[in-house]
């Protein structure tokens, strides 16, 4: 569990990349710089780590390419303290982000191998998520609801009624939606009936199932 000054030296060269890219959130940039994102790969991929790239991390799944994990964070605009539930936590990369970023983290996989792993290496690596759980993210955490933001991290064909449903007033759900390429959407709760729906781009996720675990 090596993390040295070259690591940290590449994850300044890839925040100077996401800048570039158009990532403006001083945050989310700080995040990208501290969170050791090649701690979250098989180590055959360690010397690709801080390229902008995904990658497959078993089950099926990828790791985002971290332009992907910075836009949908930066759409998010999360403040300290703020309860966020992640659809899909995968590796543990975007949920180490948001912990990063002082949000209070509650998160799903429906891959019992991920979320094994990925529950074991978190706290390993100082990141503690409130609450992290396997299940079907199409249902959200009912429980623990309301959230101050959503965060989907694979491809929805439709955007789950659930999940609006656990929104608070004023809060965020950011989720690519499409079958094959994805639109990144942002939905706004504006009040117990209505959202505000925003759309910035294309953008390519491994697919969102339901039932499937």
């Amino acid at each position: 569990m090596k993390n040295t000054n070259k690591h940290q030296g590449l994850r300044n060269q890839l925040a100077k990349i996401l800048e570039e890219k158009g990532i403006t959130d001083k945050n989310v940039l700080e995040a990208i710089r501290s969170v050791p994102r090649h701690l979250f790969l098989n180590s055959s991929f360690e010397d690709f780590a801080y390229q902008d790239k995904a990658f497959p991390i078993g089950a099926g799944q990828t790791i985002s390419q971290p332009y992907t994990v910075a836009f949908q964070s930066q759409l998010l605009e999360v403040k300290k303290d703020q309860k966020i539930l992640e659809i899909g936590t995968g590796s543990g990369y975007q949920t180490a982000v948001l912990c990063s970023l002082g949000a209070k983290v509650y998160s799903i996989e429906r891959q019992n191998e991920l979320f094994k792993t990925t529950s074991k290496l978190l706290p390993k690596l100082e990141f503690r998520p409130k609450h992290l759980s396997f299940g079907d993210g199409y249902k959200g955490l009912p429980n623990h609801a309301p959230f101050d933001g959503i965060i989907v991290t694979a491809g929805a064909p439709i955007i789950p009624q659930a999940l609006m449903a656990q929104l608070k007033i004023g809060g965020k759900l950011v989720i690519p939606v499409g079958e094959n390429d994805q639109i990144m959407t942002m939905l706004i709760r504006k009040n117990e009936t209505q959202f505000e729906k925003h759309e910035f781009g294309d953008f390519k996720f491994v697919p969102l199932l339901e039932n499937k675990n």
